[in-house]
């Protein structure tokens, strides 16, 4: 595809190396690229509107052109741009923001640390849980376990804890120490005449399993999202969480919640871990904290787990870790007045108002002939796309069906995100039931177009 000379496409193909994109097929086809925002709408260079349904990456919780959030950053632009933490400094937009964390955790917490994404989180939380088992003398209980298909980041550690299949080819990864456990995906994985129930006994099983033969004396904990994002929009089972954390408690495995996406307001309870019944010893935050208006993330810690690491700094002379955007007072800011944002306009009660409908159509959309499960709490959901309803078979790879709803969808003014042939949906927290009826509409649509060109396909 030839773009014109010094276009932004052309530059951007000439100079742009863009994330979770094919670079090769980038180079034919350009970006598509957004020139403005407002509210759950974006808008790229031509004035096309869509519907943002996927609120960015699972993240712009209050939309595209809240005024105040830009108000916040630039006010403390005007005091002060930036400082770090290191050291004993500190600044009131850091300290505050740690405080207001303590007042919101799903259960009592100690203390945060900042970073600024959510990779550099659950990075931070592997050091911190080997630094903290070297304080309290188990040097050889270090191993992590995660679950197929989970998602917390992409360095070389948290990329480790993924289990998503396309973060470890090429990379060299996994690491050693780290494991990935089956995936809760009763659709998928549950088997003839098994209960929900059942099947999270055979999960917590399998972690068990796990654990006795990696040796317990070895691991250090286990990591999950509450409701299992870029993996598919994996809602657990009923029990599974109850029982992963009896297991977790056998033997003396750390729980680590991953609420990047979840957290904040997204699965009808301020953190995700409150809907499925988590009780976490770390837990880990990003996203919707500032939402995404500026890079901020936060690891939050117990008492039980802090208190050895802060003996360990003594010991030691210090704890020789942090970022030097760690706490910055702009992200800070703009993360406390979003935080205010939630509280004065009652999102966690918005999202519950409008949830009941999000989901209905969700679940409608289970009807289409493409369709062999929706999935869903909150203003979270998910539809996969399957070639035979009845047996679940899936479309063969080379079909591209997700592909094809995920580019009819652009078509009819809907951005979405295709996980192979899963279509996901996490639109801003801010949507009203019209936009939720505009946005199901547009994907109704957007599956008989993908439906007629498999038909056309297949027929050639």
């Amino acid at each position: 595809m030839s773009f014109q000379p010094n276009s932004p496409a052309a530059r951007d193909v000439a100079y742009f190396l863009h994330p979770y994109t094919n670079a090769k097929a980038h180079e034919e086809q350009g970006p598509m690229i957004i020139e403005r925002g407002q509210g759950v709408y974006v808008y790229d260079d031509a004035g096309k509107a869509y519907i943002e349904a996927m609120a960015g990456l699972w993240c712009a919780s209050l939309g595209f052109d809240e005024k105040r959030l830009v108000k916040a950053a630039t006010a403390q632009l005007e005091k002060l741009p930036y400082y770090h933490t290191f050291a004993h400094k500190a600044h009131l937009p850091g300290i505050d923001l740690a405080e207001k964390l303590i007042q919101l955790a799903p259960v009592p917490m100690s203390k945060v640390f900042f970073c600024s994404s959510g990779s550099e989180a659950n990075d931070t939380v592997i050091k911190l849980v080997w630094y903290y088992n070297n304080a309290r003398g188990r040097h050889a209980k270090k191993k992590f376990i995660s679950r197929i298909k989970g998602y917390h980041g992409v360095t070389v550690a948290s990329a480790s804890l993924t289990g998503t299949p396309v973060n470890h080819p090429g990379f060299d990864l996994p690491l050693a120490g780290f494991k990935h456990t089956s995936n809760p995906h009763y659709y998928r994985f549950g088997q003839e005449g098994e209960s929900e129930e059942d099947f999270a006994t055979r999960m917590a099983n399998d972690l068990e399993q796990m654990i006795l033969e990696e040796g317990p004396e070895t691991v250090a904990a286990f990591i999950a999202e509450p409701i299992q994002g870029a993996g598919g929009v994996i809602v657990p089972p009923a029990t599974y969480f109850e029982k992963i954390q009896a297991v977790l408690k056998k033997y003396d495995v750390l729980m680590v919640a991953d609420e990047v996406i979840c957290g904040f307001g997204r699965t009808g309870n301020f953190w995700g871990s409150q809907t499925v019944g988590i009780k976490p010893d770390i837990l880990s935050c990003a996203k919707a904290l500032s939402s995404s208006y500026l890079p901020i993330s936060a690891v939050m810690m117990t008492d039980e787990v802090y208190q050895p690491i802060a003996q360990a700094s003594a010991d030691l002379g210090v704890l020789g870790h942090g970022y030097t955007y760690s706490a910055h007072p702009v992200c800070a800011a703009v993360a406390l007045e979003t935080l205010k944002i939630y509280e004065e306009r009652d999102i966690v009660g918005h999202v519950q108002a409008v949830a009941p409908r999000f989901l209905e159509r969700l679940h409608a959309l289970g009807a289409h002939p493409l369709v062999g499960e929706t999935r869903g709490r909150g203003l979270m959901g998910a539809l996969e796309i399957v070639a035979d309803k009845a047996t679940k078979a899936p479309f063969d790879p080379k079909a591209g069906a997700g592909a094809l709803a995920y580019k009819a969808a652009a078509e009819h003014g809907l951005i979405v995100r295709s996980i192979g042939d899963t279509i996901a949906f996490t639109p801003p927290l801010i949507i009203n039931e019209s936009q939720i009826d505009e946005m199901f509409d547009k994907m109704h649509k957007a599956l008989d177009d993908a439906l007629a060109a498999l038909k056309k396909a297949q027929a050639a």
